[in-house]
């Protein structure tokens, strides 16, 4: 038996352990006290299921559960290991997540990376990683679907994907209007109304959504208070379903948003030499900052889509067409040394400041259009789904570079331009072999092509003025997954599935202090899963494990920063990870509910001969030396991927009068993480727990819910990225904030 065999077979007794754990919080007496558990829908593979019955690690967010986690103006990042296997970062504050799912994901910061995590909003895969920071709001259910997805959904979504989709237009008229107030003048105000516009015919909806923050962080190099951390930002949605008859439907979507805020705030030298502690008296609400004056981000965004769908009746098929068109633009400037002057041009600070570093980087063009078709319904048996999908990216980019001390003038410039065109074909299906076994599977082909070119026309190093550099990469493949699911009962389902990703060549033309380009191939995966999801206790109690091992050929990686500062695009020869996920939900006593997340990842690059360069800051280095000025990263796990992730949520109710006290609790935790494809002692951080606690009164009706909150109630401080090129940089997570808010429904 290899080591990787007893590791799965000793993940899949902790998860059944933990199951039973979560299930006998309370003796089945208590639990019968309770009403059952609302039935889970998702749509992982584009129809409405029942949770349970979905060969696929998935867990669903409730829009109940995501109003609490985004109390205090929180971004899509408020995701990050509140669900198992799932994290996200950014070093562009809230115009650019980077997920991660099962340790996959993409610490590339250009506009055009290529991320293993897809993002689907509303039936449509958001591409662009500043598509990805669409806010959001007035949202019915979000879906993390783990593991190769792509014989159904987009493109490049060899991890996984994230799914949102928006409350649609209703018959009946109705809404909700909900605001907060908090620390450092956070406000949150969000609302929506829907309803028929000719009875039975045509219904609408409208949501909006607005963010504040104040300015509160001081800068203590010009001496001025709350010049810095603060945000605003708006969207609006609207929908119109369009339903003549029982057979058509039409739903459009348009939507539209705004950012003006701040960028990442990078602080120099905040991390002890030696160590990955932050330096005594340490203070998030200050910084010393010589380029903060100038810095700055905006970002805008529009689109829109038209669902159509067509029921031929009876035991014919449903035809489906989604046509969507996206297009943001963006602009983020910021001080990426994180202090002043620098060794030759003293003063400088705080600590040892190599060089200065300013930069900006913009997207002034993009569009993408999309179109899917499908054709799904149910023959002799089978339920399929057929399907075309075909992509199109137009894409601009501005890389700049300014000279901090000749007050900001402009010094560096590189532009890129990309397009991209794709196209698949694909059918999912299953069938039941007999009442209890159900045997599935899917396979799609997929064409992708890349038209790129580059060109340096002033570098900030002195490099002469480059060429015009270009690449056009194109590939194809096929993608499939075979699954298999056994109901043992009614109640309790196991299965099994094996799956093939795929992620296109990838491209980084960041040439702002380099003059080539580079080229990532073709990136194929292979995942093996298996699991159980069963409902307990007269469906009083929920859970679901899984287990899974996944190998990846010529894996993407981006080399990050280091002594030259620069992006390079790298193909590791494999990489692997193998761990398990495991969901829970249940009522212990009454008017109590708890819900409980735990995943273990483990991750590894495989290639002895795969050299990346360390840090240019003075970190200490834990790999072995490569070639001059290398060092080797064969054995290291993952950037950003913790081997842990647990999180918890419990709510309690007393009820009064026509209502309801209650207090709500979540918890979310992750182990340590390393920043880099390198390893190092200063570039990493141990641990993440952050907390949430609201109180708060509800009415029965559900048209009134005032609560107090506290978001990151222990105010932890944790390291969530680092700058390694120049000094020992690095960027935390947000503090304690508290604030009330208010909710009402009509």
């Amino acid at each position: 038996m290899t080591m990787r065999t007893r590791f799965l077979n000793k993940a899949a007794h902790a998860a059944l352990a933990t199951a039973a754990g979560l299930a006998f919080l309370a003796p089945a007496e208590a639990l019968a006290q309770e009403t059952e558990l609302g039935e889970v829908v998702v749509t992982a593979q584009k129809r409405s299921e029942n949770l349970n019955d979905v060969p696929v690690s998935v867990t669903a967010i409730s829009a109940e559960k995501l109003d609490v986690i985004q109390s205090s103006g929180g971004d899509i990042r408020v995701f990050s290991a509140r669900i198992p296997n799932v994290t996200l970062e950014s070093s562009y504050a809230r115009i650019f997540p980077r997920p991660y799912i099962r340790g996959l994901g993409n610490t590339d910061f250009d506009f055009n990376a290529s991320q293993p995590v897809s993002f689907v909003y509303d039936e449509v895969v958001m591409e662009n990683p500043v598509l990805k920071s669409f806010p959001l709001f007035d949202i019915e259910q979000v879906e993390a679907l783990r593991g190769p997805q792509g014989t159904l959904f987009g493109r490049n979504t060899p991890a996984g994907v994230l799914k949102f989709d928006s409350a649609k237009p209703t018959q009946s008229f109705g809404g909700f209007a909900q605001a907060s107030y908090a620390t450092f003048g956070t406000v949150n105000l969000q609302g929506a109304v829907s309803g028929p516009i000719i009875d039975g015919v045509l219904a609408g909806r409208l949501s909006g959504i607005y963010m504040h923050r104040d300015d509160w962080i001081d800068n203590g190099f010009t001496g001025k208070d709350d010049v810095t951390g603060g945000y605003d930002q708006s969207a609006i949605r609207g929908q119109l379903l369009f339903t003549p008859n029982e057979a058509f439907s039409a739903l459009l979507n348009a939507h539209y948003t705004k950012l003006d805020g701040s960028p990442q705030i990078f602080r120099a030298n905040i991390i002890q030499r030696g160590t990955n502690d932050l330096v005594p008296g340490f203070d998030r609400e200050k910084i010393y900052q010589d380029a903060q004056p100038r810095t700055g981000q905006t970002m805008e965004g529009s689109g829109a889509n038209v669902k159509l769908t067509y029921d031929f009746g009876d035991e014919a098929p449903t035809l489906t067409s989604i046509t969507a068109y996206e297009h943001v633009t963006a602009y983020s400037r910021g001080d990426v040394d994180g202090g002043f002057g620098a060794v030759f041009a003293p003063p400088s600070g705080p600590g040892l400041i190599p060089f200065t570093a300013e930069s900006a980087d913009g997207v002034p063009y993009h569009a993408q259009w999309s179109q899917e078709f499908r054709l799904a319904g149910d023959y002799a048996g089978v339920n399929y789904t057929l399907g075309a999908f075909y992509f199109f990216e137009d894409l601009k980019i501005d890389s700049i570079n300014f000279d901090t001390l000749a007050n900001g003038a402009r010094n560096g410039y590189a532009y890129q331009h990309q397009k991209t065109k794709a196209w698949a074909l694909f059918a999912n299906a299953d069938y039941k072999l007999t009442d209890q076994l159900t045997l599935g599977g899917g396979i799609r082909y997929s064409n992708d092509k890349k038209e790129f070119i580059a060109q340096q026309t002033l570098s900030p190093i002195g490099l002469p003025q480059t060429p015009i550099l270009a690449a056009d990469p194109e590939s194809d493949d096929v993608s499939f997954n075979v699954n298999v699911t056994y109901a043992v009962n009614d109640d309790v389902n196991v299965y099994a599935r094996i799956a093939k990703g795929y992620r296109a060549p990838s491209i980084q033309g960041r040439l702002l202090f380099g003059s080539t380009i580079s080229v990532a191939d073709t990136e194929t995966l292979m995942s093996y899963e298996a699991g159980f999801k069963a409902d307990l206790f007269d469906r009083r109690a929920r859970v679901d494990a899984s287990v899974y091992y996944y190998k990846v050929d010529d894996m993407q990686l981006t080399a990050v920063g280091g002594g030259a500062n620069f992006n390079r695009l790298v193909n590791a020869e494999h990489a692997e990870g193998y761990g398990f996920e495991f969901n829970g939900e249940a009522n212990p006593i009454e008017h109590l509910l708890i819900t409980a997340g735990l995943s273990y990842s483990h991750t590894e690059i495989q290639d002895p001969n795969l050299a990346i360069q360390p840090c240019g800051a003075p970190c200490t280095v834990l790999d072995p030396a490569g070639a001059p000025g290398t060092v080797l990263v064969d054995g290291n796990s993952l950037p950003n991927a913790p081997r842990w992730i647990a999180n918890i949520t419990a709510r309690y109710a007393i009820p009064f009068r026509d209502g309801e006290f209650y207090a709500y609790t979540d918890w979310a935790y992750r182990s340590k993480i390393n920043f880099f494809l390198y390893r190092s002692v200063e570039f990493t951080d141990d641990e993440l727990l952050e907390g949430g606690l609201r109180l708060g009164y509800a009415t029965d009706d559900g048209k009134w819910d005032a609560a107090v909150f506290a978001r990151n109630i222990t105010d932890d401080e944790s390291l969530e990225g680092g700058i390694d090129f120049n000094n020992l940089t690095g960027f935390v997570n947000d503090p304690r904030t508290i604030g009330v808010e208010l909710k009402t429904r009509f």
